[in-house]
């Protein structure tokens, strides 16, 4: 990574004072967690009140791709308007995060990052698996929308987890909680804690365990995202690669086997 005196997150917000470590990481904390349970309660209470049971519910969550698409967006929309909350109360621009003007060079770091993700992560997962002889990484990752196949649920699936993900968790982790780490930390220990955070999120989401190749994968891409982060200044190109990442998958998890049938008949 570049050099701290180098840095254009050091020159961007250098005349502005951002707050305190503690302070940036029980908040990100807070807003994961409120974000996270809030939705929830707000699409699963017309069931409740219908007499469902708890479990009945959540069953009905985890078969409904509209309950699961409106809990995703109130989730995602509850972590950008706290964050930028947050800003506005501390009386500071949204550059400081990394929303700065957007230039079309972003779009060019975002293709070359995501070209660079693909071989630090097979290259990672070559070492590892060499170490780690137990490690699955065929494991199956439980992202949701299981039962979407028509056009309209496939959209809203494909808007919300390659378009309206990216954005709300590059703005959390590489905008508000990397520049929280990095106002205390040199670049590589708050990219790492950053990566590292971001990480442990995925972990719960394997079928059958925890998704050690998904912590993997992520942390990964996390690097990267910070690397984009420091060399633009902006959050833009991460928000390209991790949209473009997540692309991918949503074309492999959903598109592909409707493919395959079609092949068939």
């Amino acid at each position: 990574m570049d050099k701290d005196n180098k840095s254009k997150i050091v020159n961007d917000n250098k005349k502005d004072k951002l707050w305190g470590f503690w302070a940036g990481f029980f908040y990100s904390v807070l807003i994961f967690i409120i974000a996270q349970l809030f939705p929830i309660v707000l699409v699963l209470y017309p069931v409740l009140i219908k007499h469902y049971t708890f479990h009945q519910a959540l069953n009905w969550l985890g078969v409904s791709i509209y309950a699961q698409f409106f809990t995703v967006l109130i989730f995602e929309l509850l972590i950008i308007l706290s964050i930028l909350f947050f800003l506005k109360r501390k009386k500071l621009k949204y550059k400081v995060i990394g929303l700065r003007k957007f230039v079309y060079k972003d779009i060019l770091y975002g293709f070359v990052g995501i070209f660079i993700y693909f071989i630090l992560y097979f290259l990672v997962v070559f070492i590892i698996s060499m170490v780690f002889k137990n490690l699955n990484i065929n494991q199956k990752q439980n992202v949701g929308f299981n039962s979407a196949t028509g056009f309209i649920e496939l959209t809203i699936t494909f808007l919300s987890l390659v378009i309206i993900a990216p954005i709300a968790e590059e703005m959390l982790f590489r905008g508000f909680l990397y520049t929280t780490f990095r106002g205390k930390l040199p670049i590589f220990w708050a990219a790492i804690l950053t990566s590292i955070i971001f990480a442990s999120l995925h972990l719960p989401e394997g079928v059958g365990g925890p998704l050690w190749i998904g912590a993997l994968d992520t942390f990964t891409l996390s690097m990267v995202l910070v690397y984009l982060r420091e060399k633009t200044g902006g959050l833009y190109s991460g928000m390209i690669v991790h949209g473009l990442k997540n692309g991918l998958a949503f074309f492999i998890l959903y598109i592909s086997p409707i493919i395959a049938i079609i092949r068939i008949h």
